[in-house]
């Protein structure tokens, strides 16, 4: 019969009776077929609980949710019907509208979060434990909640004659832009704001602001004006959808972030006398 060998390192068991601490180190061997997780025996008196952590490395089958093919060409963007594009270099940025360019946007982020902590231990699984987490996230938000609307924008690679690419390869960018409103009383995102109990949002045009979040860009592709094109390209589809004011949040310690959006014509928003929701980040509006 197949065996399984399961060590512990160091037990400490605690006696009431008298006050010394049992230190014992034993290697148990159990057949494969009683190994279970959580497993208890009829001893009442000698329960255990077994974890089994397996470490499985990465490989692209793993990194996808059933019904999604990353061998899958790009669509050539006369397929897409796109109106609202905005060419800029070698590259194009437009709406999301693939579900494989969903969750490699999702991906992306996935990449961007971790990537000063790619030396972890099981790095690999966080990462897609988060993409998929992400990639629920951004259909569930696109399909719009409570009236507000939210799309992802992504960067793709220009077509060139005799290449064809596919999906993984062509989104190089992406960010969330959402169309929302301000709750009552608020002047500005994230505002503290005394509410009555039972209160209705006013969705007058005025009332509607843009919201930009979740902007990364590929390590293989950065350096190149892709975030400022998106964030222009984001801003732009704002304004055409009746939105006169575009927010963003952007961390008091990166610097390099607020320096970007700076560059593109955001303005850190004064909001010294009013209470802000977090004091760890800047608040900045696109002025220009």
């Amino acid at each position: 019969m197949s065996t399984i060998s399961i060590h512990r390192t160091e037990i400490l068991r605690i006696t009431h009776a008298r006050s010394r601490i049992f230190r014992q180190r034993y290697r148990r061997t159990i057949p494969l077929w009683k190994l279970t997780i959580n497993s208890r025996s009829s001893d009442t008196s000698k329960k255990e609980e077994l974890s089994v952590q397996i470490s499985i490395p990465p490989h692209v089958d793993q990194l996808r949710p059933d019904g999604l093919r990353f061998d899958r060409l790009q669509p050539s963007e006369p397929e897409f019907g796109h109106e609202d594009r905005f060419e800029f270099g070698k590259f194009v940025a437009r709406e999301a509208m693939l579900d494989e360019e969903y969750w490699t946007a999702a991906w992306l982020r996935a990449e961007s979060h971790w990537e000063d902590r790619s030396n972890e231990r099981y790095v690999d699984n966080y990462k897609r434990k988060f993409a998929e987490q992400e990639f629920n996230a951004i259909k569930r938000r696109c399909k719009g909640m409570q009236g507000q609307k939210c799309s992802c924008i992504v960067a793709v690679k220009k077509e060139e004659k005799h290449i064809k690419r596919s999906v993984i390869k062509s989104v190089v960018g992406t960010l969330d832009l959402s169309i929302r409103y301000f709750l009552q009383g608020e002047t500005f995102p994230g505002e503290k704001v005394k509410s009555q109990l039972f209160c209705s949002i006013n969705q007058e045009g005025s009332n509607r602001y843009g919201y930009i979040a979740n902007l990364c860009v590929a390590k293989s592709a950065r350096r190149q004006g892709i975030a400022c094109n998106m964030l222009r390209f984001a801003v732009e589809s704002a304004r055409l959808s009746g939105v006169e004011q575009v927010y963003v949040h952007v961390h008091k310690n990166n610097s390099v972030a607020q320096e970007l959006y700076q560059k593109t014509g955001f303005k850190i928003v004064e909001t010294g006398k009013f209470e802000s929701l977090d004091d760890d980040t800047y608040l900045l509006q696109y002025t220009s």
